[in-house]
């Protein structure tokens, strides 16, 4: 194999979803895998649709993920520039090579005629496209359209007989009917290229040996392949991944989770989780593993095993595996990675002030039911709050009354008071013994303590929850609880 170069080429029109990402990933991890080069280069000709801080995101997405490039923006390259708004002059001199040798010509139609020419299509169940008005305009007529002032656009000289054949990695060899093919527009008349003609010209100048993209590019590739025979280019390898669908099998949108990326970094999902997800998207290693590292997925990814099937995003998958890479976690990396959605969630409302030592007691309590790092500020909300609020009724467990539970919590309250070691084995040694001494089975006193501790029904492991809260305040809301119940009978 020649030396892998592959690239990421998006463009700033939007923000990253998962399916650019996916793409980027399938791309970068082939370059890994074979010791090639992977290349960032922003398609940013689209000059109307472009959006603001569109590139920073995209960029910072990469760079979040860990998918490091080795030439592209803010790293360079013997190759750039790597924004095709700087690249104008190439692209013209290619259009200009291919008008002078025949392949392409002057289009001078309007928008107006245009339109007209695909309503007349329509009206008569004709396949759209353009119908090669300019193709042979003489050299008389080409020179009265410019003496109008009317600014052309270029377009490909389409072969009007015979057959483009290629052959794709994924998808095994392809032929298309060359009187299918339009003329299409290679060079706009604001001077900048249309996809078909900046990808041509930039994939062969900065020698990219394998293009990785989405399915939907593969009908366009006989256009290029015509352009690369044409221009006497050598086409680089093409490989094309399958669609993603949602989970219902309909075309992935934002309801399926068809959002920017960097959403599912504001949601508390892991990067290693996300790289481990994305992979699996039309790529296995076999019918069985689920969790792969990256350097596993390094030494194992081969076009060979990408998937023509339409991948699936199934969002409780990605929940799933985002809770097993949570849990795999050191108690470091855990405080590391969830500290800032805590901080973010504290912010937003009255918190009291705690120390680190403090949050560091609390994360292991959750960190096993955690499936994202925002999950866990709402998990450990109550453990920030001097006021809980809560229904009364939520106190009142299974088989219980508001005697019975007023009297449970009364006679555990001087118990508490007096336990001189706070911690969850002597918390434990006092309460279990207790609901036996009440006449209560052990799940209908903690039941009660713990929506008195934590103002909810399901909460972390009781007795290590009121050790992290501390005698103090677990005192001060059973107080409050007793208060609450004794109002429901007034």
């Amino acid at each position: 194999m020649t030396k892998v170069r592959t690239r990421f080429a998006p463009s700033p029109t939007g923000f990253p979803h998962v399916g650019n990402i996916r793409t980027a990933l399938f791309a970068w991890l082939f370059a890994r895998r074979h010791g090639g080069s992977f290349i960032i280069r922003i398609e940013d000709t689209d000059v109307a649709r472009r959006v603001e801080g569109a590139v920073e995101t995209i960029l910072g997405s990469l760079r979040w993920l860990g998918l490091d490039w080795d030439e592209g923006p803010e790293v360079g390259g013997k190759y750039g520039p790597y924004f095709q708004s700087q690249r104008l002059d190439k692209y013209h001199e290619i259009a200009q090579q291919l008008i002078s040798q025949g392949d392409a010509y002057h289009c001078y139609c309007s928008p107006q005629r245009l339109e007209e020419m695909r309503a007349e299509q329509v009206r008569h169940k004709q396949p759209s496209g353009y119908d090669r008005h300019c193709r042979e305009l003489s050299q008389e007529e080409r020179t009265k359209k410019e003496a109008e002032g009317i600014i052309p656009v270029v377009r490909f000289k389409t072969p009007l007989e015979g057959q483009t054949k290629f052959n794709d990695l994924i998808w095994g060899e392809l032929v298309f009917e060359n009187n299918t093919l339009d003329d299409f527009i290679m060079l706009k008349s604001d001077g900048y290229p249309t996809y078909h003609l900046a990808n041509i010209v930039d994939d062969h100048l900065m020698e990219i040996s394998h293009i990785i993209r989405a399915e939907e590019w593969l009908s366009s590739v006989p256009r290029h392949v015509l352009m690369y025979q044409a221009l006497g280019f050598e086409p680089p390898n093409f490989a094309h991944l399958p669609m993603l669908l949602g989970a219902d099998r309909s075309k992935l949108s934002k309801r399926h989770g068809a959002v920017s990326i960097t959403e599912y970094y504001e949601q508390g999902y892991l990067p290693e989780a996300m790289v481990n997800f994305l992979a699996l998207l039309g790529w296995s290693l076999d019918d069985r593993t689920e969790i792969l590292s990256r350097q596993e997925l390094i030494k194992n990814f081969s076009l060979e095993r990408v998937s023509r099937t339409a991948a699936i995003f199934n969002r409780d998958k990605l929940n799933w595996m985002n809770g097993v890479y949570i849990r795999s976690l050191t108690a470091d990396e855990f405080f590391e990675a969830a500290e800032p959605y805590l901080m973010m969630d504290r912010l937003a409302g009255e918190a009291v002030i705690s120390s680190e030592e403090y949050v560091r007691n609390i994360l292991p309590l959750v960190q096993e039911r955690a499936k994202t790092l925002a999950e866990v500020a709402e998990l450990t909300q109550f453990f920030f709050v001097e006021e809980l609020d809560y229904a009364p009724n939520l106190l009142i467990g299974k088989n219980m009354s508001q005697e019975s539970t007023s009297e449970a919590l009364k006679t555990a309250q001087p118990r508490l008071e007096q336990l001189k070691v706070f911690d969850a084995e002597s918390l434990e040694a006092l309460l279990r013994p207790l609901a036996v001494e009440l006449g209560l089975k052990t799940g209908q006193l903690f039941g009660a303590l713990r929506t008195a501790v934590t103002g909810r029904t399901a909460a972390p492991p009781l007795f290590q929850t009121m050790a992290v809260l501390g005698k103090g305040r677990c005192l001060k809301r059973i107080e409050a609880a007793l208060d609450r119940l004794t109002r429901m009978s007034r």
